[in-house]
């Protein structure tokens, strides 16, 4: 027999998924929500539960075959309690209950990246979800937010990864001082993405200095870097700007500063 619909907006599930949408409530349960059928299924091994209309259930009924094959309890929703749920004005009916990753940094380092974004004063969840989403289509092996960027489990910032927080190893809360000395130790270069950089990035491709281990520094969306920020970098690294736009957005500028290292170290040139 199937489980009966969740209808009340009182139900005590309902009640703790809505509470999700703060931030000391994630904390303390460690649990956040993926909203829509792509994140519940990049989501998958992370799953503790997945509500569904009865509309979404006829759409996507491999993602939720999938769950219950997982021993995922998949639970049926009304409009009505998956719109209080979601963050998203417009919900596509689908929300996955999912528990915390929980990747250490020491694990990072041990397994030696080549390629990792480090996310630094970053506020905007918007953009941290975008960035996240940027390394993980270059290629990078991690993503760290220091402690003083977004809750990576943000709904917005979830949203905006587009399921790539399921698809590459996140740190949270590390010191930016503590991520750059960890990664100098193993061996990475570490470079400061800011407009106002010594160094250009077409200057360090021309020079070949991009080949190796690399870990790129974004900063914060209104103000960038603060000057002891940059002076932990091995550079810092300004992306050329050849038409006549004043500046790139962070999402952009990390885009084209993951994929240079990414070109680099796959040993292609211009």
């Amino acid at each position: 027999m199937p489980a009966p619909e969740l209808t009340s907006l009182r139900s005590p599930r309902v009640v703790a998924a809505r509470r999700l949408a703060k931030r000391s409530f994630r904390g303390k349960e460690r649990r956040f929500l993926a909203e829509g059928p792509q994140a519940v299924r990049e989501a998958a091994g992370h799953l503790v539960e997945v509500y569904a209309t009865e509309d979404a259930a006829r759409r996507h009924p491999e993602l939720l075959d999938d769950a219950r094959a997982r021993g995922v309890p998949v639970l049926s929703a009304s409009e009505e309690v998956l719109a209080a749920m979601a963050d998203t004005v417009t919900p596509q009916g689908v929300i996955g209950l999912c528990r915390f990753l929980d990747t250490g940094f020491a694990d990072v380092l041990a397994r030696r990246p080549r390629l990792v974004a480090v996310l630094a004063h970053v506020r905007d969840p918007g953009n941290a979800g975008t960035v996240l989403r940027c390394a993980d289509a270059a290629g990078a092996d991690a993503v760290i937010l220091t402690d003083a960027s977004v809750d990576v489990y943000n709904p917005k910032c979830v949203r905006a990864s587009v399921g790539s927080l399921f698809h590459l190893p996140v740190v949270t809360g590390v010191p930016v001082e503590e991520a750059v000395a960890g990664l100098r130790g193993i061996g990475v270069r570490v470079l400061a993405a800011d407009g106002a950089g010594a160094d250009d990035l077409d200057d360090e491709l021309d020079r070949g200095t991009m080949g190796g281990p690399s870990a790129w520094v974004f900063g914060n969306e209104a103000w960038g870097l603060p000057e002891e920020t940059r002076a932990l970098a091995d550079a810092v690294v300004r992306v050329p700007l050849h038409g006549k736009a004043e500046s790139l957005n962070l999402a952009t500028a990390a885009a084209v500063c993951l994929y240079a290292s990414a070109r680099a170290q796959r040993g292609r040139t211009a």
